[in-house]
């Protein structure tokens, strides 16, 4: 380790967040809780709300990202911006050689994903993106589970996920804003996707807001994804995953609320449920929380995400497999 690495690994990070919706809000919670990190930046669009912001968190207002990257020096910069504003401004902070944690979508054109990961490449910049739904306990549990064998070999698993509608202008808004977190986790759980087939209906809202996906793994297993915006958050299992192999069935229930686990011919399941006083892995907030733990590991030790933006663009590549399906009727490809 250089003189460099060790004073990295050692002292309190500087962190700023850009971004003052919702979310953003967590993001600016994470980095004013932790110990070794110093939130020394908000970068918002308009005063009113960012000065708001900053006065909440205890830290300095910006409506301009230059200038808050030569007054503060942050080690590392946490975007959240609109699902549709990514591009400009990640393009920009990476352009500016800045190591940082960005929100799902990566965005929504491909070309616009090759775009920032080549600028990260060629500034060899630390480049993360936040699927916390891999940091969930029972995900984590599951996970465990089927790499050690334990389930036999994936024959189906199924992802179903939905909500009350995000507004915005994609007509496929709800595939790569919202269902990116499960083209995510099918293959962090399953392998590669190598063919989608998709159905998905614009009945209710005008645009894409209902689909429903069939997959083809390179293991042969095969499953699906069903996603919507014409349901809400407030229902039992507004998320579900199943997990179907030769020994056995995990099912991962709203995220973070339960993990079941039966085995071929034992009519007895393993379940796991939070803890009364387990309010960290209760939550789902929370799983951005332990992703940030293993995020600041890595930058600390010089090594790449534990979940690299790749995944995004890779996420997004899958996406667009499912629109070419629906508007060809066809089966299409996706080998990576």
């Amino acid at each position: 380790m250089t003189t460099a690495d060790s004073q990295i690994y050692n002292r309190r990070l500087k962190i700023a967040v850009v971004g003052t919706g919702g979310w953003g809000r967590q993001h600016a919670r994470v980095f004013r809780e932790r110990r070794d990190t110093d939130l020394c930046a908000i970068v918002g669009r308009t005063a009113e709300t960012t000065e708001a912001r900053a006065r909440q968190y205890q830290t300095k207002a910006y409506l301009d990202i230059d200038e808050m990257l030569e007054q503060e020096s942050p080690d590392l910069v946490s975007v959240c911006l609109p699902n549709e504003s990514h591009f400009e401004a990640t393009l920009h902070l990476l352009e500016r050689a800045t190591p940082l944690l960005v929100e799902k979508p990566l965005v929504f054109e491909l070309d616009e994903a090759d775009q920032l990961l080549d600028a990260a490449s060629n500034k060899g910049v630390f480049f993360a993106i936040n699927f916390n739904h891999r940091y969930a306990k029972p995900v984590i549990r599951a996970k465990e589970l089927i790499d050690s064998g334990a389930l036999g070999e994936l024959v189906v698993v199924t992802w179903r996920f939905g909500g009350e509608p995000n507004f915005g202008t994609h007509p496929h808004a709800n595939l790569i804003e919202t269902q990116c977190h499960g083209f995510d986790m099918l293959e962090h759980l399953s392998g590669p996707i190598t063919s989608v087939m998709a159905q998905m209906t614009n009945r209710t809202h005008g645009f894409y807001s209902s689909l429903v996906v069939a997959l083809e793994f390179e293991t042969g297993g095969i499953g699906s994804l069903v996603g919507t915006y014409d349901s809400s958050y407030s229902f039992p299992q507004a998320h579900r995953v199943e997990w179907n192999g030769t020994a056995g069935r995990a099912i991962i229930e709203d995220t973070v609320q339960k993990l079941t686990v039966s085995y071929i011919g034992h009519e007895t399941s393993e379940v796991w449920e939070p803890g009364y006083f387990n309010d960290l892995d209760r939550s789902f907030h929370n799983t951005f929380d332990v992703h940030v733990d293993a995020v600041l590991q890595a930058f600390r030790s010089g090594d790449d995400p534990p979940v690299h933006a790749r995944y995004g663009r890779r996420a997004l590549q899958l996406a667009y497999a499912c629109i070419e399906s629906f508007e060809s009727g066809e089966r299409v490809s996706t080998v990576p």
